[in-house]
């Protein structure tokens, strides 16, 4: 008689029993890896690299700088051309630019004018991503209001016009300040040198923008026009409000004086460098140098670019570099106890393995987190720093260099050879290239001008936030699927034969999944509402705050009683715990919302994690809690009602606000111009907090306030 052979079920594999180990053990898998995700930011000062010249071809200071004394001189006489202008009782704004266009002529160069009008600040809801100035323009604007952007270009000896590196000086063409004057004296003395050089490959681009109504939509305006805008259609671009809108003597030296109709093009864009001089030196010990580099949501130039930047004014012309930093953290006691802690451990590492080089002093630690934190909120911001920041809308890699001399006025020429010196330094090293930058980092953080941190050690940091949120959804998937089981089983054997038994879990998934999905549609409509209530003229920020919240809650309320999606218990249900249904939908759609933020802007999604993940790991119905009376449920509570506190946007913007300016400097509706300058410039951060936090805060609310 055959037995049946007992049938052996094949082991999983090991990447599946380490995945059900890891969620059979999800709280304390959560724990672990909210304190490393912490710990491992903090220590991104400690990990942090040396930069270095990625592309060989850069070659920053292998050539001695060619520009002289004379060169400097003629800038300086430039600049006191301008200055008097400036000083002008009648000053129509066309004098300095057509000052601009004659030495530019006289240097042998190509010249043309470009007029552009002032964009709109308020912006439809679906241009989003397409820049802050889409060719959109304010109504009832006088014609006589128009910028006018002087573009000249020096066509190389040895190139063949496909590509080019762009100088933009900004500056007011109406009332020129001696900062905006040295700028322009500085890129005069530069154009003078490269008009005469035999090794130019590349053609230079003087961009003379007119900052009259914002420096970055003087840029913006002209690089669009530079790519879209035709020969044929820019004379009815100039001419669309007549020539009596201008003064006479404006269009006569069109003809007279060489400048061109039609607007001038050289090729595509290598580099582009914004020059600035800052009115005052203010934390410069000698003449000093800011970079600017974050552009619209987080973008970021080739590093090689900042690296031979800061190789040429480090080692070249002797200046103090900086990028910027927040300064209110140099003066934190916590940050400067942490580095104080690493730098023990690391002098402890080298005693034990004297090549295990972990550790920095403590002030670099505190200077360098100062640094990191205003590096993760500038690309959070997803607001460029500079005008800059509107090449990177062109994938042109650019950065805004702002000097701050400290000099007298009788040294204002040495100050314009060694700032020339630098700036022809870098266009001969980006003259070398023979392709676009793609060598070193896009993505990175700086800890100073010299140190960075690349996305392979800093997304670390929000892996390990955000890991616990599928395994903590998973693990309730299987308690409630083990909940399911074990219920199907009794009622199968009390059931008689040919009767049905009834499963509810699988619709309570679906009602859950329905909740959210209404709640993340009701975030859609929150992110359009601000676009109308600006139609109000005349609204303060405080009212129009209020009006926002007042219309998002009644939105809310009228949305999820139309679906019945916040009711989820009923009386007949209340056994089986849909909180935790909707508990595990909730984290798998924080966990989707960060990782896509993640790919827009990490900045904005490692902030987002620190705030959402421990508010969605913790959220527990506060009836259990009351209910325990036990310390551990009571604190549990009490955690739970100070995440969502911190967690709801105006409080965390309060909050981080008043820590870094001071709580006395603060104000409710700085919230509501914060989300109006986010708007303006279409940045994703602002989607990231209407359609991913909010709705998540909304969910975890209603988790806390369930009935169990």
């Amino acid at each position: 008689m055959a037995e049946a052979a007992a049938v052996v079920k094949p082991k999983p594999r090991p990447i599946i029993r380490i995945g059900l180990f890891l969620i059979s053990r999800s709280l304390l898998v959560s724990i672990v890896c909210c304190i490393a995700g912490v710990l491992a930011l903090l220590l991104l000062p400690v990990l942090a690299k040396n930069t270095y010249i990625s592309e060989n071809a850069l070659m920053p200071g292998s050539a001695s700088p060619m520009l002289s004394s004379d060169d400097a001189s003629d800038g300086h006489r430039f600049l006191n051309k301008i200055m008097s202008m400036s000083s002008m009782s009648i000053n129509t704004g066309i004098e300095i630019p057509e000052m601009i266009a004659e030495h530019i002529i006289e240097l042998g160069g190509e010249v043309n004018y470009q007029k552009f009008q002032p964009v709109s600040d308020n912006l439809h809801p679906l241009q989003f991503f397409l820049g802050p100035d889409a060719g959109i323009v304010r109504e009832n604007y006088s014609c006589t209001s128009y910028g006018i952007n002087t573009v000249g270009i020096v066509r190389a000896p040895r190139g063949d016009g496909k590509e080019s590196i762009v100088i933009v000086t900004p500056y007011n063409s109406v009332k020129t300040t001696m900062s905006e004057a040295l700028s322009l004296g500085v890129a005069y003395s530069v154009i003078s040198l490269l008009s005469r050089v035999s090794w130019l490959a590349k053609d230079i681009i003087w961009l003379a923008a007119d900052s009259r109504h914002g420096e970055h939509a003087a840029v913006a305006a002209w690089l669009r026009d530079y790519y879209t805008l035709s020969s044929g259609d820019l004379k009815q671009n100039l001419d669309m409000c007549g020539a009596s809108s201008f003064p006479s003597h404006e269009l006569t030296s069109v003809r007279k004086n060489g400048v061109s109709n039609g607007f001038r093009r050289a090729g595509t864009m290598a580099a582009a460098l914004v020059i600035k001089v800052a009115d005052s030196s203010t934390g410069f010990e000698k003449d000093g140098l800011k970079i600017y580099a974050e552009a619209s949501n987080g973008q970021m130039p080739n590093l090689d670019l900042i690296n031979i930047v800061n190789y040429l004014a480090v080692h070249g012309q002797g200046l103090q570099v900086r990028v910027e930093k927040i300064w209110s953290l140099l003066d934190s006691w916590w940050l400067y106890s942490l580095g104080e802690l690493q730098e023990l451990l690391g002098k402890v590492a080298k005693s034990l393995n004297p090549d295990w080089k972990f550790g920095i002093p403590a002030s670099d630690y505190v200077e360098g987190c100062a640094t990191l934190a205003s590096s993760l909120y500038n690309q959070a911001l997803g607001v460029p720093t500079g005008p800059h920041g509107a090449f990177r809308d062109y994938q042109v890699d650019a950065i805004t260099l702002e000097f701050s001399p400290r000099f007298s006025s009788s040294q204002r020429v040495l100050f314009l050879l060694h700032v020339g010196r630098l700036v022809e330094g870098v266009i001969r090293s980006v003259n070398n290239l023979l392709e676009k930058f793609h060598q070193s980092f896009f993505l990175y953080l700086m800890t100073s001008p010299s140190r960075f941190v690349s996305v392979g050690i800093y997304m670390i940091a929000f892996a390990l936030l955000i890991a616990p949120l599928p395994l903590v959804a998973a693990a309730i998937f299987s308690d409630a699927s083990k909940s399911k089981s074990g219920k199907d089983d009794v009622r199968s054997e009390q059931s008689h034969p040919g009767e049905s038994v009834p499963t509810f879990t699988a619709w309570n998934w679906l009602y859950a999944a329905k909740t959210v999905l209404i709640v993340h549609l009701w975030g859609a409509v929150v992110t359009i509402i601000p676009y109308f209530l600006c139609q109000f003229p005349n609204s303060s920020p405080l009212i129009s705050l209020l009006m926002w919240i007042t219309s998002s809650v009644v939105g809310l309320f009228f949305t999820c009683a139309a679906s019945g999606s916040l009711s989820l218990l009923r009386a007949s249900q209340l056994q089986t715990r849909e909180w935790t249904l909707l508990k595990a939908v909730t984290v798998a759609a924080a966990f989707i919302g960060l990782c896509l933020m993640s790919v827009i802007n990490y900045a904005t999604a490692e902030i987002g994690a620190l705030l959402l993940v421990p508010m969605c790991l913790m959220a527990v119905p506060l009836r259990i809690d009351v209910t325990a009376k036990n310390m551990k449920a009571l604190v549990r509570g009490a955690c739970n009602v100070l995440l969502v506190f911190v967690g709801f946007p105006p409080t965390a913007f309060l909050l981080l606000k008043g820590a870094l300016d001071g709580f006395d400097r603060i104000k409710i509706d700085d919230f509501w111009n914060w989300i109006e300058s986010l708007r303006a410039w279409n940045s994703a951060t602002y989607i990231y907090i209407c359609m991913v936090h909010l709705p998540c805060w909304v969910l975890c609310i209603h988790i806390l306030l369930h009935r169990r």
